[in-house]
């Protein structure tokens, strides 16, 4: 019975956890409304579901924001150059989406070439915010290295961009995912980026292997 009642196992470990996946989502969404805080509130997100759910360890809240005033200036501004970019983006997407699905021939080809374009960009922006949860970096440094583990890890990075934009589509066409979604597509994301983020960190290596504290 003493087992049972054990709040670090059993059903109660996974209520706990439970809890921290649903509480986190909850508080990224509501620290993303000024729209100018979602880079700092996701890579927030990223530590939390990385050091407090996939360890184990306890205090995922207060971990998230500590992480989040302290990623908070840099992810400040890295949103802020994300924004127009992907309104730009966006902008093309629908324009040579248009003229590709109507006019068909060169047009549509140009619509194809444009989607897959869109890999590197999007893959740029998955890669950003999981690093600035991990590591300390300047802005431009930050969009650097991402830039550099997109290309030099296109595989996964193609992973990541799909798991995203499916995680946003399904939340967009219905409600109740994002009590969840948010924090259940960063902790799968982060079994690719953990892996490639500990071949250039020995010392994120060396924090993985440790076993959680029972």
């Amino acid at each position: 019975m003493g087992e049972f009642f054990n709040p670090e196992k059993g059903i109660w470990a996974w209520l706990s956890t439970l809890v921290d996946v649903v509480g986190l989502s909850v508080l990224w969404i509501a620290l993303c409304l000024p729209v100018v805080t979602i880079g700092p509130a996701t890579a927030a997100l990223y530590y939390a579901m990385v050091r407090y759910v996939r360890r184990r360890e306890s205090g995922a809240f207060g971990g998230y924001l500590r992480s989040f005033r302290a990623n908070f200036a840099v992810g400040l501004r890295a949103t802020l150059t994300v924004i127009p970019l992907f309104l730009l983006l966006l902008g093309g997407y629908r324009i040579v989406c248009w003229y590709g699905t109507r006019l068909g021939g060169m047009a549509y080809i140009l619509y194809v070439a444009y989607y897959f374009a869109l890999v590197l960009p999007a893959g740029v922006v998955c890669w950003l915010f999981p690093l600035l949860g991990r590591f300390e970096y300047g802005v431009r440094d930050l969009f650097r290295t991402a830039f550099q583990l997109t290309a030099a890890h296109l595989p996964s990075t193609v992973i990541l961009v799909l798991l995203t934009g499916q995680s946003a589509v399904f939340c967009l066409n219905r409600w109740w995912p994002v009590v969840f979604l948010p924090s259940v597509g960063m902790l799968l994301a982060s079994l690719f980026t953990e892996r490639i983020f500990c071949k250039y960190s020995p010392e994120l290596a060396a924090e993985e292997r440790e076993e959680p504290e029972e």
